[in-house]
């Protein structure tokens, strides 16, 4: 019997410091990132480098809204990772945050990234990550990804049985009740400024309506539009310039239709909001 072999794809996670010790520090025009607004994670990295201001600080290098690699990866991303892993045997992802003095990859972490260009660049802007926040963004982070992305995904999914998706929509639609009671008291989703959390929510509704929403039944749809609060607030968010110069509803249709192997529903036609651009 031959052996299996398992490659252990590196990790990039350094972080940005504030000084020389921490090996990189904030120094501008050193870093670039490279981005395709086509993904939810670079698409929250775009808006957040919009709201600090950060385009003549650290420049953004845009990549082709459906991976172009055979592996799913960007081809103009793989010398950089072959820069900082030898034959790194994975694809080569967006996001990345490159280090243009030694020419490697510094991190594609997305959460790290965030709070990285949030808290040690000096640029105008909202403070995203308020002291004392972290655990409060963390959770609508978790709301996002498994009340909503993980649920919708699961409500859509072809062949799962009645009580599955029943089940997978209940906890859906509860996720939404719950943010449309927050959002009726509150102009962002922790309180009366906007943070970090109210990028991954605006990112999270995008991905819902011109994403998870071609899988679900005309049934479905309409239940979730049910949240006027909810919606209003994500035509309010996707009104501001680092918002709407970053959405590229094209670039995302595009990008899930060349990865999606799932049915087409009836709620495919029922658009919950008339993002910019659309």
């Amino acid at each position: 019997m031959s052996a299996i072999s398992h490659h252990t794809v590196p990790s990039f996670r350094s972080r940005i410091g504030r000084d020389a010790r921490s090996g990189y520090p904030a120094v501008p025009h050193r870093y670039r990132l490279h981005l395709a607004l086509s993904c939810p994670r670079c698409l929250r990295i775009a808006v957040t480098h919009g709201l600090l201001g950060l385009e003549d600080v650290l420049p953004v290098t845009l990549l082709p809204a459906v991976p172009d690699a055979p592996d799913g990866g960007h081809l103009a991303l793989r010398a950089l990772y072959e820069a900082s892993s030898h034959q790194y045997p994975g694809p080569a992802e967006a996001p990345v945050l490159s280090d243009g003095w030694t020419g490697r990859i510094v991190s594609t972490h997305a959460p790290d990234i965030l709070q990285d260009l949030s808290r040690h660049f000096s640029a105008s802007g909202p403070r995203l990550y308020p002291d004392g926040a972290d655990e409060r963004i963390e959770a609508v982070a978790r709301l996002c990804e498994q009340g909503i992305n993980a649920a919708a995904q699961r409500a859509g999914r072809s062949g799962i049985d009645g009580s599955a998706r029943d089940a997978a929509l209940t906890a859906l639609l509860g996720t939404l009740d719950a943010l449309e009671l927050r959002l009726t008291s509150a102009e962002y989703v922790l309180g009366g400024e906007l943070t970090a959390a109210d990028v991954q929510l605006w990112v999270t509704l995008v991905q819902l309506d011109t994403v998870h929403r071609w899988h679900l039944d005309a049934a479905a749809v309409y239940r979730i539009t049910d949240h006027p609060q909810l919606w209003s607030y994500a035509r309010r968010l996707g009104a501001h310039p680092a918002f709407a110069s970053r959405l590229d509803l094209d670039g995302i249709a595009r990008r899930h239709h060349a990865q999606c192997r799932g049915e087409e529903a009836a709620g495919a036609a029922v658009r919950i909001v008339d993002w910019p651009g659309s």
